[in-house]
C-alpha cells in the first residue's frame, strides 16, 4: 500500500539516542533514590514523554521526582548527544527516497522539540525537517500510548489517519498508532518483535523500510 504520510518516531528509528537516553536515566533515577537498571528504564520508559517517568516513580514510591529533575537530565543527554549520537543506520537513505518519491513524511515524537532538534542537528538530519515536519508531545499535551500525537501530526499535515502509516520502535508508540487507526510498522532493532504487539510489519534493518513502503 502506498500511504500518504508516513510517521517517524524519533529516537530509535531516526537518531540512535535509545541507549544513550536510558542509560542516562537509568543512572540518575538511581542516584536520586530509585534504583533503576538500564533494562528497566528501556522496559518502562523507552518511547514515553517525561511526564510517564514522573508519574510511574510516584506512582511506585509515593515521592515526587525533584523539581528540577527534567532539566538536568536534558542536560546530561543533550551533552551525551554532542558526544556520542549518531543517525540510525539507513534513516538518511530512506528519507532521500521518500523526499525523491515527493511522499509527505514526518517526525511525531515524544522527546520535546527541543530534543528532537539537538539530535538532528548533530546527525545532519536537520536537512529534512523544517519546522512544519516536526511534531512533539508537547504539542499535545499527552504522550504515547495515547493517540493525541499521531493524530495531531496527521491533521496539521492534512492526512486521514487511515492514509498514514507509522515507523515506530516502542511498545508505547505501537499502541498509540494502533488507537490512531494508522497502520504502523514495528522497528526491532532494540526492541523485540514480541514486544510489538499488533504492528502491521516487523523489520530489523531501517534499510529494508524503503521496500515496504512501495
Amino acid at each position: 500500500m502506498r500511504y500518504d504520510l508516513v510517521i517517524f518516531d524519533n529516537d530509535g528509528v531516526l537518531v540512535d539516542s535509545e541507549p544513550i537516553s536510558n542509560r542516562l536515566l537509568a543512572a540518575y533515577l538511581t542516584e536520586v533514590g530509585h534504583p533503576t537498571t538500564y533494562e528497566d528504564s528501556l522496559r518502562d520508559y523507552m518511547g514515553a514523554a517525561m511526564h510517564r517517568v514522573h508519574d510511574l516513580v510516584q506512582e511506585r514510591t509515593g515521592q515526587r521526582l525533584p523539581a528540577d529533575f527534567d532539566e538536568v537530565f536534558h542536560g546530561r543527554v543533550f551533552a551525551a548527544f554532542e558526544r556520542e549520537l549518531k543517525p540510525v543506520p539507513g534513516a538518511v537513505d530512506v528519507l532521500g527516497k521518500l523526499a525523491a518519491d515527493e511522499v509527505p513524511y514526518c517526525v511525531a515524537s515524544s522527546g520535546s522539540h527541543e530534543r528532537i532538534r539537538v539530535g538532528h542537528r548533530k546527525t545532519g538530519l536537520d536537512r529534512w525537517f523544517d519546522d512544519g515536519r516536526i511534531f512533539s508531545s508537547q504539542d499535545v499535551g499527552r504522550g504515547k500510548p495515547a493517540p493525541d500525537l499521531f493524530l495531531h501530526a496527521a491533521e496539521r499535515m492534512g492526512v486521514e489517519p487511515e492514509r498514514c502509516v507509522v515507523v515506530e520502535d516502542s511498545p508505547l508508540g505501537v499502541q498509540a498508532a494502533i488507537s490512531a487507526g494508522m497502520d504502523v510498522y514495528g522497528f526491532t532493532a532494540m526492541t523485540p518483535a514480541d514486544r510489538l504487539t499488533g504492528a502491521t510489519r516487523l523489520f530489523s534493518h531501517m534499510s529494508d523500510l524503503a521496500d515496504l513502503l512501495v
